[in-house]
């Protein structure tokens, strides 16, 4: 080890290659995990959506694009066949 470092050799900076190879290997992974491998959502969305009946006509109502007297009429259907905990009941 001493003739690597005083000898003309790489000195003993050449033990911090492996370092920084790990940092990008481990920065390369917690980039893929926060994007690609999160369904290419990206980490600004919520990981897990609620997509339940009850749950879409709320967000179409919200969003304007029914009014309120068809958002009455399938929130009705809606509990009637599902009940409002989303699951299906005994008809």
């Amino acid at each position: 080890m001493l003739t690597l470092a005083y000898d003309g050799g790489p000195g003993p900076w050449i033990l911090f290659f492996p370092l920084i190879w790990a940092a990008v290997i481990v920065g390369a992974v917690i980039v893929l995990r926060r994007t690609v491998w999160r369904g290419r959502r990206g980490p600004w969305h919520p990981v897990c959506e609620d997509n339940s009946p009850l749950a879409v006509l709320g967000r179409r109502f919200a969003a304007g694009e029914i009014d309120e007297e068809e958002y009455g009429r399938r929130l009705t259907v809606l509990d009637q066949r599902f009940g409002r905990g989303g699951k299906a009941g005994a008809a």
